[in-house]
């Protein structure tokens, strides 16, 4: 059987790992065994955390809808319950948009929103 030389395909892997690497401090961009822990660690949380931040999004649209919604005398869930009542289908980025950025038009949807709930 023919003998493999690696020397190659093992200097490309750690090429890539050493890339990926880049902006680490110390020994984990420099040894081996430490870059391929911390790059494995990295794109583990990496995978994770791009599913976590729909919904730390979704919990900042909620805030500050609530903070949006409480000077207008009602609750979030009053908000959201009133808004389907209302046939009001716009999404909680959306609606968090709006309340900074219109806050007259917000305000407008508040109104609907507190007749549809009366």
């Amino acid at each position: 059987m023919a003998r493999v030389k690696r020397g190659v395909h093992a200097k490309k892997i750690r090429k890539t790992y050493f890339k990926r690497a880049k902006g680490f401090t110390g020994g984990r961009k420099r040894l081996w065994k430490t870059v391929r822990n911390a790059v494995d660690r990295a794109l583990k949380y990496a995978y994770r955390d791009r599913r976590n931040r729909k919904r730390d999004f979704r919990r900042l649209w909620i805030a500050r809808l609530n903070a949006a919604v409480r000077p207008h005398g009602m609750s979030y869930s009053q908000f959201i319950h009133g808004l389907k009542q209302a046939d009001i289908r716009m999404d909680r980025k959306a609606l968090s948009n709006l309340a900074i950025e219109q806050p007259k038009a917000f305000e407008a949807i508040c109104q609907t929103v507190k007749q549809k709930l009366a």
